[in-house]
């Protein structure tokens, strides 16, 4: 039996009409009716009741169906693992990546890693628009249509030019930077991503799209924001928050498809272990 041959035949067993599946096959139809009689005769056996009214399955037609799908989705799996050679990874300002491109590169030292460095409008890192096979990004966000883990929890602090005098304090709440300038994203950013770095509540500031114009806002204008502690941000500095929930590092990815797993796997090991 040929591959082809067997995807004709599921064709025919999921249409149960040999019209509409030499169409969904993209053939005539006369061809396809030969390729299932000879299927039928090398098998000895019969998969198909014919009638006026369209086919139904045998029993020997039924068990074909299963094995043979299961067979088909096995050769796409090696099909796609052998044909793809590269993947491409949306990262957003997240610095615990090393020890995942060490893990990747031994296990698959053959596929070439290409990087997108993605701003802050988009904490899919380009996922949804297929720019991207995986993000390694933060939450929250709406993760509709997509798959992902939770790598690890940041706890959140506000971001303060040094000589405020709230940022000579321990610990802060959010009602502390009631009334303040606070970063905001543009037009049609995620709006559960803007909400939660906006400290849950509508806030008035400048517009910004990456980490560095956020640095700057502070300094020459003094604007609030939020960030992950420990990230070294030169000048500035980070004040714990008392009410505000850890921002989540999330691996997302849509498709399943071999090396995008293998990618997840190997990312929830390197995170797991950090």
């Amino acid at each position: 039996m040929e591959l082809r041959t067997l995807r004709y035949f599921v064709a025919v067993a999921e249409e149960l009409h040999f019209g509409r599946a030499a169409h969904r096959l993209h053939m005539s139809q006369p061809p396809l009716s030969r390729a299932i009689k000879h299927l039928e005769t090398d098998l000895g056996t019969t998969l198909f009741h014919r009638s006026p009214a369209g086919v139904t399955l045998t029993d020997a037609g039924h068990t074909l169906l299963h094995e043979a799908q299961a067979l088909l989705d096995q050769a796409d799996r090696i099909r796609a693992k052998l044909a793809r050679a590269t993947i491409t990874v949306g990262i957003l300002a997240d610095h615990g990546a090393a020890a995942l491109a060490a893990a990747f590169r031994r296990r698959h030292p053959h596929v070439e890693i290409r990087i997108r460095e993605a701003d802050l409008t988009d904490p899919t890192c380009g996922l949804r628009s297929g720019q991207v096979d995986v993000a390694l990004t933060r939450g929250p966000f709406d993760s509709t249509g997509l798959k992902t883990l939770v790598l690890r929890r940041d706890p959140v602090g506000a971001v303060l030019r040094a000589d405020d005098p709230l940022a000579q304090r321990d610990g802060l709440t959010i009602q502390d930077l009631a009334g303040r300038d606070w970063f905001q994203f543009p037009e049609g950013t995620d709006e559960i991503w803007q909400s939660y770095w906006n400290g849950g509540e509508p806030r008035r500031g400048p517009t910004v799209r990456a980490v560095q114009e956020c640095v700057q806002s502070v300094l020459w204008n003094g604007t609030v924001g939020l960030a992950p502690l420990g990230h070294d941000l030169g000048e500035l500095k980070v004040v714990p928050l008392a009410d505000m929930p850890p921002s989540p590092v999330v691996i997302a990815w849509k498709r399943d498809d071999p090396l995008t797993r293998a990618f997840v796997e190997a990312a929830t090991q390197a995170y797991g272990s950090a």
